[in-house]
């Protein structure tokens, strides 16, 4: 509803690491009107920095997907309890079981710790949180279960979805766009060129990258729903309507026997 709302009429669910949410997602969308097209965010690390991958059109029902983000779930949920172990032993004290409700069944991570730690009158912002516990340089900090970047373009590849490297500008990202030969060389497919935090300097380097490699340059605005990391309102990030078809094509490429029409179709 919020979507329609805001005069958006395609709109991509990437939660990470789970598609627990698109089901119920695409139902509604059908009855605002909206198009949901189903996606994920994966979560990969290079040396200090994170790096996130996006992967569109992705099977619901695909069961060796399912047991791949089943892993990368399980992995931040022990991630998740040793920070909270951690803030504990520094004499700052959060409720795991009230961390789990914030979450609300999603995958566990640490916006939801942040969110817990404000809650509990430890800080007073998320943003206070990461910057004096939760960020990669804090006390609190645990490592994330490790996969490359190339690892999580080629699962969402070989399972029929189309990769896109997540918000190349973001500080966390570091110099990610150095690494995009290397990326399109494990089957990345585009770019997410169109972001809230993209300068103008940004969105020419990116939409030459774009053509010099064949990608699709897509966009968003990342809207979370809540405060933390959620920086501009659904649907204010403008994306040329010639997106969502040449995603669509990319699709149909890595479905053998499918054209284009009948990936809009299906």
């Amino acid at each position: 509803m919020a979507a329609r709302e805001h005069g958006v009429t395609i709109l991509a669910l990437t939660d990470h690491d789970t598609t627990d949410g698109l089901a119920e997602a695409i139902a509604a969308g059908r009855t605002y009107g909206v198009e949901v097209i189903p996606g994920v965010e994966i979560n990969t690390d290079v040396d200090a920095y994170e790096v996130h991958i996006l992967g569109y059109f992705i099977d619901l029902a695909d069961p060796a997907f399912q047991a791949f983000l089943r892993r990368m779930r399980d992995g931040r949920l022990r991630r998740a309890e040793e920070m909270v172990r951690k803030l504990a032993a520094l004499g700052v004290t959060v409720e795991w079981a009230r961390v789990q409700r914030i979450a609300a069944g999603a995958a566990v991570g640490r916006p939801h710790i942040a969110r817990a730690l404000v809650e509990a009158g430890r800080v007073d912002t998320p943003q206070e949180a990461f910057e004096r516990y939760l960020g990669r340089n804090g006390p609190a900090y645990v490592a994330r279960l490790k996969l490359a970047p190339e690892e999580a373009v080629e699962v969402i590849a070989r399972h029929g979805g189309v990769p896109v490297l997540a918000h190349p500008g973001w500080e966390a990202s570091g110099p990610v766009i150095d690494r995009v030969p290397k990326l399109v060389a494990h089957g990345l497919a585009g770019i997410e060129v169109y972001y809230p935090d993209h300068t103008p300097e940004m969105l020419a380097a990116y939409l030459a990258m774009v053509r010099r490699y064949g990608l699709v340059a897509t966009g968003g605005t990342d809207f979370h729903g809540g405060a933390f990391a959620t920086r501009v309102q659904l649907g204010s990030v403008p994306v040329p309507p010639e997106v969502v078809p040449a995603l669509r094509a990319r699709w149909a490429g890595r479905r053998p026997g499918v054209s284009a029409r009948d990936a809009r179709l299906s």
